[in-house]
């Protein structure tokens, strides 16, 4: 069962000015050590920083757990590189399905995060 969805937008020099002001200060406040290493592989990080960035945003909505930080919340790939995340703490009982889509410009991402029954229940059909 869906019990949140979020999404968020970002222009892409948004985040290169962060950057260039903070420097490895706000990237350390932000991201991870993978999202950094993964982004720094690329010729130009920035987009992928920024979908990164959007991916977050869009997770904070879809939970509405204002207990959750920047660090709390990892964004990966898997080897095919769908776009997963991991959050610290998060219920077994849940689980976050992820997009992230950039162009020149901007950068955006989607969450649902979904409430899993345990593979023993029986799902109730619901009565309305």
């Amino acid at each position: 069962m869906v019990t949140g969805t979020g999404i968020d937008i970002i222009e892409i020099s948004r985040i290169r000015t962060a950057v260039s002001k903070w420097g490895d200060r706000f990237l350390e406040r932000v991201f991870n050590p993978q999202e950094i290493s993964y982004a720094q592989e690329h010729i130009i990080p920035f987009q992928h920083y920024a979908g990164r960035f959007a991916a977050k945003e869009a997770i904070y909505k879809a939970l509405g757990d204002r207990a959750v930080t920047w660090k709390d919340i990892t964004i990966c790939n898997d080897p095919a590189g769908k776009p997963s995340c991991i959050v610290r703490g998060l219920a077994d009982n849940k689980a976050i399905h992820i997009s992230i889509s950039h162009c020149r410009y901007y950068a955006v991402a989607s969450a649902v995060v979904e409430e899993v029954l345990p593979t023993h229940a029986k799902a109730v059909p619901r009565v309305v």
